[in-house]
């Protein structure tokens, strides 16, 4: 099995437990009277780095909301206060996506990326990425962080990185032909889009040498349907990976699947909370995830809600690992369920029934209230050549799963929008 770090991803746990509380006294002790947003925050809860005696002390510290950073960057523009050392010493700067408002902005340091590039080393790494690598970044390189730092930790397993910006699909998939491009670097959702593009153009996938498929930047990968559609288009072996901007690479799958995603616990402290309630989960349960990160003094993050559901097991892995796993990935959001009808719905859930119908190239999720009543539409673009009665078939499915019928119909050809980064499938209009 390749590691990033052997040394420290297969230490036994109270070892593992003894460098995080080690590294958590290191980075509370550099941000107290230097980052102004934590010094305040835990003057105000009555606590001090002093106070931390042991790594169950941690929950003595407040938990961060990211509506907490977003409000002191609009009162102390354009970074805020969660900022450790003077601005000069920032070398990269990143923003959030934006897809739920504005951006967050968060600059690092030369250490905060170096950083950066380490977590995405054990990311790359867990997908079996050596030296000997030509891995492809299908990736525009705007501000939003997506694969920027997947070059760095590229750059310090040594292997050739091949940027992707600035090029269409079809350019695209040209490129890692002539290149013989050996790891793809995309979203679930473009890595099935560049293989509906190379169906439409008669381009066959089988000339690029692809072997591993590492998805970011959104569900999908964790999704069992969608991750078999991704491999079957490209008789790759497709790898799952979360992370955020503001919080970092956190997790990532290794080559024994499926066995859930490893926190790289060297990085990073989780804790499993209810959200409710706030009070942590046993383990095997489901709670939102509560992440610190221990590498980044720059733009630090502690006991940050994520708003992530996952179920965690310590149980060896049998690649060797002795990290927390997450069953599953990231099961789903605190804040993605949608109830229809008295019904929990989540996104992944009907991502995994629509993804197994081959016929299905694209789809949308609308739920709106019509007379008092909601209503979820189902809209399908087929590939070339579908039945378009298969829309019965899968109404019948989801009514199965959910137990009411959406009305589902299909649409014609390149209707629905196609996306890069992050997919917006799933909408609510309550209000119409």
């Amino acid at each position: 099995m390749p590691y990033f770090d052997q040394s420290t991803e297969t230490l036994p746990r109270d070892r593992l437990q003894a460098l995080q509380f080690t590294k958590l006294q290191t980075l509370t002790a550099e941000l107290w009277e230097n980052n102004r947003f934590y010094t305040a925050k835990w003057k105000a809860a009555g606590v001090q780095p002093g106070d931390l005696k042991s790594l169950a002390d941690l929950s003595r510290l407040p938990l961060t909301t990211k509506s907490e950073l977003m409000a002191d960057q609009a009162a102390s523009g354009p970074f805020g206060n969660n900022l450790t050392y003077p601005t000069d010493q920032y070398v990269r700067f990143h923003q959030t996506s934006g897809t739920t408002g504005v951006p967050l902005k968060v600059p690092d340091t030369e250490a905060g990326w170096q950083w950066w590039g380490r977590c995405w080393g054990h990311v790359l790494a867990g997908a079996g990425v050596t030296a000997a690598d030509r891995v492809f970044m299908a990736f525009s390189f705007g501000p939003f962080v997506g694969f920027w730092a997947a070059t760095e930790g590229a750059r310090q397993l040594g292997a050739l990185m091949v940027p992707g910006g600035g090029r269409d699909s079809p350019q695209r998939l040209e490129l890692m032909r002539e290149v013989g491009a050996t790891v793809l670097c995309c979203t679930p959702t473009y890595a099935l889009r560049l293989s509906e593009v190379a169906r439409e153009t008669g381009f066959d996938l089988s000339s690029i040498p692809m072997r591993s498929i590492v998805n970011a930047g959104e569900p999908g990968a964790n999704v069992p349907s969608t991750k078999a559609r991704i491999e079957e288009a490209w008789k790759a072996k497709c790898y799952d990976h979360a992370g955020a901007t503001e919080v970092g690479a956190h997790s990532f799958e290794c080559e024994v699947q499926p066995g859930g995603t490893h926190l790289i616990e060297s990085e990073y402290i989780a804790e499993i909370l209810d959200p409710a309630t706030g009070q942590p989960v046993a383990e095997g349960e489901r709670g939102e995830l509560v992440i610190t990160n221990l590498g980044r003094a720059g733009f630090p993050i502690v006991r940050y809600r994520t708003g992530d559901i996952v179920r965690t097991t310590t149980q060896r892995c049998a690649c060797g690992r002795t990290s927390l796993r997450f069953e599953g990935g990231i099961i789903g959001r605190a804040d993605d369920m949608v109830t229809v009808r008295g019904v929990n719905v989540y996104p992944a859930g009907v991502e995994n029934i629509l993804r197994k119908f081959a016929e299905v190239d694209e789809f949308r999720i609308t739920v709106n209230k019509q007379r008092q009543m909601d209503e979820m539409d189902v809209e399908v673009e087929l590939c070339e050549g579908a039945d378009p009665n298969v829309v019965h078939t899968i109404a019948e499915r989801l009514d199965t799963m959910l137990s009411f019928r959406p009305r589902v119909h299909f649409v014609a050809r390149n209707v629905l929008p196609r996306f890069e980064l992050k997919a917006k499938r799933f909408h609510v209009n309550r209000d119409a």
